[in-house]
């Protein structure tokens, strides 16, 4: 299993590096998020907890999920427990929907486990870098399926970067759950053919719109956790 736990405060020049390729990457392609599961039951009344909206493409230009301000989020993050489980399946076939947990072509052949993490953690950390709010939490994050696109089907087809994971909200100070664990579907869409090859020259490389849009993924979950 590979675990990443590292400080928040140590984020805060990544949140500026993917400023920029997350803004872009949700312009060109404004991803699809849905949750799985209840919502977060939190000690707050029942209005704020609503139902998770799940957008596709067909109502994303209507319904888009806003990107809530650090000032709408009363919590700071204090620290990021990043799990990529090693009973992960990893597939590096190149056909164009290979059978595996974890199908990733966006950094060199390598350990994928720990390339998925450092995804997560750096994308997570950025998102959450500017909360200032007065209670304190930890985010305990598994992540269950990163499938991303083979070299096949991104100059071709395209398709969908499809990323599950459970997100468990704790206190800082006691370490108490705020509420029962919550399993995140995040999907963005994948580019292909000429489209794919220009996002490269442009420098939206794969992992930059991945890192980009996980980053507004966070910070969307954390938002509909406490907003009416």
């Amino acid at each position: 299993m590979v675990t990443l736990n590292f400080d928040a405060q140590r984020c805060g020049k990544i949140a500026a590096a993917l400023m920029l390729g997350s803004t872009l990457a949700a312009c060109s392609n404004m991803p699809d998020l849905a949750s799985r599961n209840a919502p977060f039951e939190t000690a707050a009344p029942a209005s704020v907890l609503t139902p998770a909206s799940v957008l596709t493409p067909a109502t994303v230009a209507q319904d888009q999920p806003a990107t809530a301000t650090a000032a709408q989020l009363p919590m700071t993050v204090t620290a990021i427990n990043v799990t990529v489980p090693r009973a992960l399946s990893v597939s590096e076939a190149n056909t164009y929907y290979p059978n595996g947990d974890i199908v990733w072509r966006g950094d060199p052949i390598g350990d994928r486990h720990a390339q998925v993490a450092q995804i997560f953690d750096t994308a997570f950390h950025a998102g959450t870098a500017d909360m200032s709010g007065a209670t304190g939490v930890i985010l305990d994050v598994e992540v269950v399926r990163f499938h991303s696109v083979t070299e096949k089907t991104r100059y071709s087809v395209g398709g969908v970067h499809n990323m599950v994971f459970k997100l468990t909200v704790r206190r800082a100070s006691t370490g108490a759950a705020l509420a029962p664990t919550r399993l995140v579907e995040a999907n963005l869409p994948a580019l292909g053919g000429r489209a794919a090859i220009e996002a490269d020259r442009n420098g939206q490389t794969q992992k930059v719109r991945v890192t980009g849009y996980l980053s507004q993924a966070i910070r969307h979950e954390l938002a509909r956790f406490v907003s009416a």
